[in-house]
């Protein structure tokens, strides 16, 4: 049974102090309330268990933002852009690609990010690591969400959302909702500058770039192509 817990360390090396030690297990965490929750493992504390899953939790927080996976409800919306996040933190974290505040640069090509998640994925560019691989092919990927669109594009045959006003059925709820805006004419991401609406978020990045000069054009490091929106760049990347 998997039991979701917070941990000091990750697969990914960093140079972070970790002062916190387990006087059990003699593990090292970079923050005390990691190594409480750890204590909590030795301990052999009760835990929370989701009634849709198999995953358990050591306190009730953490099993109500768990639950919130299965109900589909994200409270918490980003100003700027509509999306919504699961918690705080994450919308506090997304904010950052709004704020053009870039404290991550990589020391190979001095492209700077917003997030050290995105400066990890962006070092696998230089170092050609493809962690994640298809169970179903052995095809691998770089990013955890280009597997999962793989197997669900490539492996994954059943389209259970439909349209309301057409025929067409998709994978995904996203991909739905996406293709209802054809229909509906629905243009959910309006720019701060002016009166200007878009239907997508990447035509919003877009239209800011080349009638309002902000953001950052994302360079392609093998041919210069320039791209306003990450996916499409990782999508072009993937082509070379």
């Amino acid at each position: 049974m998997k039991i979701e817990a917070a941990t000091g360390s990750s697969d990914i090396t960093d140079d972070k102090p970790r002062p916190y030690v387990c006087t059990v297990c003699d593990k090292r965490f970079a923050k005390k309330w990691y190594l409480n929750f750890h204590r909590k493992r030795h301990a052999g504390e009760t835990y929370l268990s989701c009634t849709q899953c198999e995953k358990r939790f050591t306190c009730k927080s953490s099993l109500t933002v768990h639950e919130r996976t299965h109900s589909g409800h994200r409270p918490f919306e980003c100003t700027v852009c509509r999306k919504r996040f699961l918690t705080s933190s994450d919308r506090a974290r997304h904010g950052r690609i709004h704020s053009q505040v870039k404290l991550y640069q990589c020391y190979v090509c001095d492209k700077a990010f917003s997030l050290p998640t995105n400066l990890q994925t962006h070092m696998r560019i230089h170092t050609g690591d493809k962690p994640y691989e298809c169970p179903l092919c052995d095809k691998r990927f770089s990013v955890a969400c280009q597997l999962q669109t793989h197997i669900r594009c490539v492996h994954n045959t059943e389209r259970p959302y439909y349209c309301p006003h057409c025929v067409k059925t998709f994978k995904t709820d996203d991909s739905l909702k996406r293709h209802v805006r054809i229909h509906t004419g629905t243009k959910p991401y309006s720019c701060r500058h002016c009166s200007d609406r878009f239907t997508r978020l990447d035509q919003l990045k877009r239209h800011l770039l080349k009638s309002h000069d902000e953001g950052t054009w994302l360079t392609c490091h093998i041919c210069q192509q320039k791209f306003s929106h990450s996916g499409n760049l990782k999508a072009h990347v993937l082509r070379h």
